[in-house]
């Protein structure tokens, strides 16, 4: 072999090194700026674990005052999001669940009513429950008529209100009665706990029977009375994401916010119980 070929040859194998070095750069250049791109998409965004966009939420009624404050301090902690409340009776907000209305959360004011989203097939995963609630009397300001105990409610010529049984708070002083062996009648049977509350307020009843939580919320406008049939007649709250949620990454935020302490602190403040 001349010199001169093998000369040829080593200047061949140093030119395929170097373009070997050139083609491994520009791959590496070439994942640099994919990475680049993905970290602006808003794949990465998400990732990151930013979220925007509507939440809805459907609540018991009992959770109004609560909730409506978990949910601002969500949106100052979220930039970008917007929590939306449905609250009313668990009964109701269950069927409207089931019959389609989109949702991202529900909270129930009892594990019976939260079963008939689950055994629809309409919740994500298992719900937990969050917080417990007791019954309270609520009487005009001052108790007038002297209300005493549940079974006072019983005296004739009392206008006393209950909550519907088919909504958790009826059935749950339905229970207190059964513990108390006490039979009410009730004037009227309202569609959800502020209903009931409300007729007192506007001293269109001289009593209901609703939450402690209730009673503390409505402050001097009523006067609530303990009565010890509440302890058998306790109820438990469970929350969980929709199946179908529009916003299901916000939902689980939202969820994480109620359980924490902070949430917790919101909700024990307000007259709930711990879980």
């Amino acid at each position: 072999m001349t010199r001169s070929v093998r000369r040829l040859r080593r200047t061949l194998q140093v030119t395929g090194a170097g373009a070997a070095a050139l083609l491994a750069l520009s791959a590496c250049s070439s994942s640099d700026d994919s990475t680049s791109a993905k970290s602006d998409s808003p794949a990465s965004a998400s990732a990151s674990g930013k979220l925007s966009g509507d939440v809805t939420v459907f609540a018991a009624a009992s959770l109004k005052e609560s909730f409506e404050k978990l949910g601002k301090a969500f949106e100052k902690a979220h930039p970008g999001t917007k929590v939306t409340f449905s609250f009313g009776g668990s009964d109701a907000l269950a069927a409207s669940i089931t019959g389609g209305a989109p949702a991202d959360v529900f909270a129930s004011a009892s594990p019976k009513t939260m079963k008939i989203v689950t055994d629809a097939g309409d919740a994500a995963g298992t719900p937990a429950t969050f917080v417990r609630n007791q019954l309270e009397i609520a009487t005009l300001p001052g108790n007038p008529d002297k209300v005493a105990s549940l079974k006072d409610l019983t005296k004739s010529g009392l206008k006393v209100v209950l909550c519907d049984k088919a909504v958790p708070c009826g059935a749950a002083v339905q229970k207190a009665l059964d513990a108390g062996k006490l039979k009410l009648t009730p004037v009227s049977y309202e569609e959800d706990v502020k209903a009931a509350l409300n007729k007192v307020v506007l001293k269109e009843a001289d009593a209901a029977v609703v939450y402690k939580t209730d009673v503390r919320a409505a402050g001097d406008k009523v006067e609530g009375v303990e009565f010890p049939e509440s302890a058998d007649a306790i109820n438990d709250y469970p929350i969980t994401v929709l199946k179908d949620a529009p916003n299901a990454e916000a939902a689980k935020a939202f969820i994480a916010l109620v359980q924490s302490a902070e949430g917790q602190k919101v909700l024990n403040a307000a007259g709930f119980l711990k879980p």
